[in-house]
């Protein structure tokens, strides 16, 4: 599985699942799918691969 992530989107990524993890717990309800949402950032922000780039042909990290 080749990287397609920069760590600039990584670190993009990890900020906004702390704020979407934080939004899920504090109001609850339908909010937890920005928590589901959050999770998904975290995990593709550690592998360095986001599925969805990969469909659409996007890529934010340099190299081939």
């Amino acid at each position: 599985m080749e990287k397609n992530m920069a760590s600039w989107d990584r670190a993009i990524r990890v900020i906004l699942a702390i704020i979407f993890i934080a939004l899920a717990l504090q109001k609850g309800g339908a909010w937890w799918i920005l928590g589901i949402i959050g999770i998904v950032f975290i995990i593709t922000s550690v592998v360095g691969f986001c599925p969805l780039y990969k469909i659409v042909g996007f890529k934010t990290a340099k190299g081939s």
